[in-house]
């Protein structure tokens, strides 16, 4: 039974491995600038855990191929130092392994999330909500009008609470339900949520940030491929939760100008 059940655990380890290596699931598309170096640090870490993962369920079917009959009779052995050195030794590797990992994905992490946004970037405003993702785009002024949270009102469609009748910089803000972008601009989106909780993730930008109440989070990035792709919500918001998305479209420069300039008017 001992030796059906090691022969098992290796078959299950090996085929687990093969669809990691034969990346049967493997990520989507990537259409960011920094999005190569997400997939290197990725690759590096699914790498080194997996060596350590495809050494140690095969360690523990040998133990299992070997010792796992009948012991009647057999003498008890013991490892030198006692069970004490077995952890203290997992605990380094494993200890060496997360710092290595670390210390090699600092970069591509300050890069992402500590470097500021370029000085060209275009500023998209962005707000979460149950269950929804509104855009704000400064109009022809080139101004975002003033947030006023007392005047927000999902009702008349004030999602991000302007005040119109006495803020001309908020008369020609342009308000959207979809993310519009050129390609190969960089981009700077200013993140907050009217109620909760939520999550701005794109697989294809290599992207995932929480959005939290009362903070303005900003993110940045630059797209570099045309495309339509999802912008889905990863935290748990309530019922209407699984069904809270939206879209980005990446267009060439041309198209977003006219897209831009239709939006206007």
């Amino acid at each position: 039974m001992g030796k059906a059940f090691a022969a098992l655990l290796a078959i299950i380890t090996l085929a687990s491995v093969y669809f990691f290596a034969a990346r049967t699931w493997w990520m989507p598309v990537d259409i960011s600038a920094h999005g190569p170096g997400v997939d290197h640090q990725i690759i590096e870490t699914m790498l080194l855990t997996g060596v350590l993962f495809l050494l140690s369920q095969l360690a523990l079917a040998g133990f299992v191929w070997k010792f796992g009959g009948p012991g009647e009779g057999r003498r008890i052995s013991t490892f030198p130092g006692g069970a004490k050195v077995v952890v203290f030794a997992v605990f380094v590797v494993v200890g060496i392994e997360i710092l290595t990992l670390s210390f090699f994905g600092s970069k591509v992490w300050a890069g992402m999330f500590f470097a500021p946004a370029a000085p060209n970037s275009l500023h998209i405003d962005v707000q979460a909500e149950q269950f929804a993702f509104f855009f704000r785009y400064a109009g022809p002024d080139g101004q975002f009008g003033g947030i006023h949270p007392e005047l927000i009102n999902d009702g008349n469609g004030n999602y991000f609470g302007l005040d119109p009748a006495n803020d001309v910089a908020a008369r020609d803000d342009i308000v959207v339900g979809s993310l519009t972008i050129p390609v190969n601009k960089p981009i700077l989106l200013t993140l907050h949520t009217k109620d909760m909780i939520h999550s701005f993730f794109v697989p294809e930008l290599r992207i995932q940030q929480d959005i939290v109440p009362g903070l303005e989070i900003p993110i940045h990035f630059t797209a570099v491929q045309t495309g339509k792709h999802e912008i889905v919500c990863t935290q748990l918001c309530g019922l209407g939760h699984y069904n809270m998305k939206a879209y980005i479209e990446v267009l060439p420069q041309d198209k977003y100008d006219e897209w831009l300039k239709s939006q206007s008017q």
